[in-house]
């Protein structure tokens, strides 16, 4: 299903939002190369910034791909399923992870030799990123 295409992307040298948005973004008509252009600038907390998680950021973008406000849509109601969408999959996130920061996930700060030589070291990769891939598209899937 979606999990086993998005650990399939990231495995492949995707980043951990292009992982999680593309398999719902090609499902609701956006091309897989589109999918993986939009989302490339999400990962690693966005532009490696370690902010936002990228499995976070397109987990949102999948939400808003199946829900969100398009032309022609009177009204804020898709909006609004949208924002309440994205915050409960908020919640659902931080039960398992506690947060949805990045550099707090990964304990480390990958634009350092450093912070990169730990996360190799740690496995980080495998052992927390692609569990946070794992559990966006699991959350995405049950609540939209």
């Amino acid at each position: 299903m979606k999990e086993k295409e998005s650990l399939d992307y990231f495995k492949n040298g995707f980043n951990c939002a292009q992982a999680v948005f593309t398999p719902f973004a090609k499902e609701n008509g956006i091309s897989e190369l589109h999918a993986l252009k939009i989302a490339s600038g999400f990962g690693g907390g966005m532009g490696r910034l370690q902010a936002t998680c990228g499995a976070v950021t397109g987990a949102y973008m999948a939400i808003g791909v199946k829900h969100g406000k398009s032309l022609g849509d009177k009204g804020d109601e898709k909006k609004e399923k949208t924002y309440s969408l994205v915050k409960t999959f908020d919640v659902e996130f931080r039960k398992i992870f506690s947060t949805t920061s990045c550099r707090e996930l990964l304990q480390c700060d990958l634009n350092t030799e450093e912070g990169k030589k730990y996360a190799a070291d740690n496995k980080l990769t495998q052992n927390v990123c692609e569990r946070c891939v794992q559990e966006a598209v699991k959350i995405v899937e049950r609540i939209s």
